[in-house]
């Protein structure tokens, strides 16, 4: 493993030195090697959000930030009505990489909204406003991750075991993460905690990224198989699940990782609290329900073939590889925001977040 791998801290996500370009983590490099991407063009950035680079919802709506600014750049030229347009395309673009994640649309929305709620200043001055709202939406992430952190600290004790699946730690957010946040925090102020992380197939980011992110903030991390959290639960390892979220609807559905659901459903069955954590941001109020949450579907080969020296099945073979799955409200004990704890009702709990 590349000595590079072991630096202190994170900029998973930051505009290069010059300006123009938007820098990432590419995390299908993870763990083995730190590779840092520099991206200009609407092609390279689509690719990095459809290809995983940067992935965890937060993430995906600051590198929309950051996309929106750097490819406005080079229509800064252009009288204003012709700007608008391109920006608009650009975002309409970007948006059709990952149709699951809430995230990615609100961030580009907002940037958007920049846009045509300056019409009456020069271009290059809405774009000047564009950078600033880029670095906004990275420190507000900061800042909201270390709340859900916080509250999220209040649903575990010190010594407690706790489940996993896939990542949302700081690669997926801006720091601390959310599902994992409080796993970081609590290890900041000395306690412990025994983690089982969920490898999530097809892909890995448990195995990838979670572990990796616990291993070396120097937390107890267990890696299982998907079809271990059974037996963990059943033995008595496990005192909570943590999740993130990357499409929260109106009644508390949960959108998140493919296997997400299977979990809940065994905490449900064995008694142990589901916790969802995520940003209002994730909170979809114009979708009532989990059945109006578009899945992404995905390409057989990464069952097939990814990570594996040959295919471990026949070409024939048909596969079905949806990138989510949705959780019912009825499975989840709590949703952990930066406005606070909601508990069900969901309809009104979460409602009242932005009230």
């Amino acid at each position: 493993m590349d000595e590079t791998v072991k630096e202190a801290s994170f900029e998973n996500i930051r505009l290069s030195e010059d300006g123009r370009s938007v820098v990432i983590i590419d995390q299908t490099q993870l763990p083995n090697r730190l590779v840092r991407l520099a991206l200009n063009t609407p092609r390279q950035c689509y690719d990095a959000i459809y290809a995983l680079k940067v992935r965890g919802a937060p993430a995906i709506g600051i590198f929309a930030g950051y996309a929106m600014y750097v490819l406005s750049l080079p229509y800064a030229g252009l009288p204003y009505g012709e700007f608008a347009a391109k920006l608009h395309e650009t975002a309409e673009y970007l948006d059709s990489s990952r149709p699951t994640a809430v995230n990615l649309s609100w961030g580009l929305r907002r940037m958007e909204k920049v846009v045509t709620d300056h019409k009456s200043l020069p271009v290059p001055e809405i774009v000047a406003l564009l950078k600033k709202e880029c670095v906004a939406i990275q420190r507000e992430d900061a800042g909201q991750c270390a709340k859900i952190s916080a509250y999220g600290l209040t649903l575990v004790h010190d010594g407690d075991g706790i489940l996993t699946h896939c990542n949302a730690g700081p690669l997926a957010t801006s720091r601390y993460g959310t599902s994992i946040g409080p796993i970081l925090l609590g290890r900041e102020r000395g306690m412990q905690f025994r983690v089982f992380a969920d490898e999530t197939r097809p892909l890995l980011q448990g195995a990838r990224l979670t572990s990796y992110e616990l291993q070396r903030a120097g937390v107890d991390v267990t890696l299982i198989c998907d079809d271990m959290a059974s037996i963990v639960m059943k033995n008595g390892w496990v005192d909570a699940c943590f999740v993130g979220s990357d499409r929260i609807a109106a009644n508390g559905d949960v959108a998140n990782k493919i296997g997400t659901s299977g979990v809940a459903i065994l905490a449900g069955y064995y008694g142990i609290p589901f916790y969802v954590l995520a940003p209002t941001s994730t909170v979809d109020r114009a979708c009532p329900t989990g059945d109006r949450i578009k899945i992404e579907l995905r390409d057989p080969d990464e069952i097939k073939k990814k990570f594996y020296r040959e295919p471990m099945a026949l070409p024939e073979t048909k596969c079905y590889n949806p990138a989510f799955d949705v959780t019912d409200h009825t499975l989840v004990s709590a949703i952990v925001t930066e406005r606070g704890i909601c508990r069900a009702p969901y309809g009104e709990s979460l409602a009242k977040l932005f009230q």
